[in-house]
């Protein structure tokens, strides 16, 4: 492999002058630039990051821990994540916890221990002691959908606003004579499992509707849990009259188990899901869902850690879903809000 000396001498020049024109140095003659870089593409010269990093003290790397990458709404998280940091001169690797706070953690000691310059996580559980670690040691951090309560003054949290979509999901059941709503809930340990109950919650009390412990099903933000939830509520003395999947893979496994036992949507129970994704465009029929701006997350993310690394002040970010109305529920689709 071609060094950084083997480049010097075939243009000609000093291994001080390679380096600044690689790291686009405005005080090089452009004669001298252009035999520089033609040394390097003859020779196949590649810098050595870690060595370049040593130097610096940057990589120019980001790293980002999503939940689970097999979840649409994280594989498109991710993706915008990517665009965003390439686009801003940074590369991004990315750890799938899978959901488990154990694998969770290997990933981020993994990143911290490659010298990455800023970390992004949506957090398994609400108490990682390795993450509350890497804030209190000055790690660049940055909450992503998910948070942990207690330390948002130090990590700026860039997520969804899902209350007034869920107002407007309750307001359009209602409308549809809908009485007797379930939901099936993320995992209590995350910030998005509890909000989305509290804001179904809040949303139903506005029109005189209770939700009962019974009508709601435990979750793990996975398709089979969504399945079994709905099971529970289909043997109970008095059924729902529609379920809120607080995911799309929940949302998902109900649809399956309807299926299974022989049920319609929406002609026997209701269906409605947090998360739209595009396969719900082509399911039969298609699901009512809540919407986020993942791009816009994603994108908010990644600017916001990189202000955090390069030293400028990075408030937390929130955006705001909106409500995707399709046949699930008993309406005519019609387009977005």
């Amino acid at each position: 492999m071609a060094s950084i000396k083997d480049v010097a001498s075939r243009a000609g020049v000093s291994v001080a002058t390679v380096s600044r024109v690689l790291n686009d140095h405005p005080a090089v003659r452009p004669d001298t630039r252009t035999r520089v870089l033609e040394a390097v593409a003859e020779l196949g010269y590649r810098p050595n990051a870690v060595a370049r990093s040593l130097r610096t003290d940057q990589t120019r790397t980001l790293g980002l821990v999503i939940s689970d990458v097999l979840n649409p709404f994280f594989t498109e998280l991710a993706r915008s994540v990517e665009d965003e940091a390439r686009a801003l001169g940074y590369s991004v690797i990315i750890g799938n916890a899978d959901e488990r706070p154990e694998q969770q953690d290997h990933h981020i000691r993994t990143l911290l221990d490659r010298r990455i310059d800023g970390l992004l996580v949506s957090p398994t559980d609400g108490g990682s002691p390795l993450i509350l670690d890497a804030v209190r040691s000055g790690t660049p951090m940055v909450f992503v959908d998910r948070w942990i309560p207690g330390i948002g003054n130090d990590v700026p949290v860039v997520r969804t606003d899902g209350f007034d979509a869920v107002r407007d999901l309750v307001a359009h059941l209602h409308g549809l004579g809908h009485r007797q709503p379930a939901i099936i809930a993320g995992p209590a340990a995350t910030t998005t499992g509890r909000e989305r109950v509290r804001a179904f919650r809040e949303a139903l009390a506005a029109f005189g509707l209770p939700l009962p412990d019974e009508y709601i099903g435990q979750g793990d933000f996975q398709a089979d849990s969504g399945r079994r939830a709905i099971a529970r509520f289909l043997d109970l003395p008095v059924p729902p009259d529609v379920v809120f999947a607080a995911d799309n893979l929940m949302a998902l496994g109900a649809m399956d188990e309807i299926r299974a036992r022989g049920l319609r949507v929406p002609d026997d129970i209701a269906l409605a899901a947090f998360d739209d994704i595009p396969w719900f465009l082509h399911t039969d029929p298609p699901i009512t869902a809540i919407a986020q701006p993942t791009g816009d997350l994603g994108r908010a993310a990644v600017r916001s850690l990189i202000d955090r690394v390069e030293g400028r002040p990075a408030p937390s970010v929130t955006v705001s879903a909106r409500l995707v109305v399709r046949r699930s529920c008993g309406a005519s689709e019609r387009s977005p809000r």
